[in-house]
């Protein structure tokens, strides 16, 4: 569970290092955000020379949460880091890899480009 104030690793090559969850995309009184979701996030720390800005406000998907995920089977999947994508206004993504384990869930929420660029899906 992401909410304000939560601080995120970015799980890709975009130029972003660390996230500060700003804003949940989708309602006006939405707490939490998980796996899948939209949220608007402030940029805390940078890869030297990159396009990407500290300090500037963008648009992630969040990949993995620290707080379990229950699938319909039984199976209780649970990460060690609450992880983000840096995505543009139309939902594309900025970086061109991904990094580290990402869900299967993430297939539901139209998210195919996403799932194909990551080397394993759990």
């Amino acid at each position: 569970m992401i909410k304000h104030q939560t601080h995120l690793n970015v799980a890709d090559n975009s130029g972003a290092r660390e996230l500060m969850c700003i804003r949940i995309i989708g309602a006006s009184n939405r707490q939490y955000a998980h796996i899948g979701d939209v949220i608007l996030a402030l940029i805390k720390e940078t890869v030297p020379n990159m396009p990407l800005e500290r300090s500037e406000v963008i648009r992630v998907v969040i990949i993995r949460t620290c707080k379990e995920l229950k699938r319909d089977n039984g199976m209780i999947i649970r990460y060690d880091d609450n992880a983000a994508v840096v995505i543009d206004q139309e939902g594309n993504q900025k970086g061109t890899r991904v990094f580290g384990v990402i869900a299967r869930e993430l297939r539901q929420f139209h998210l195919i480009k996403r799932v194909s660029l990551a080397p394993e899906v759990f």
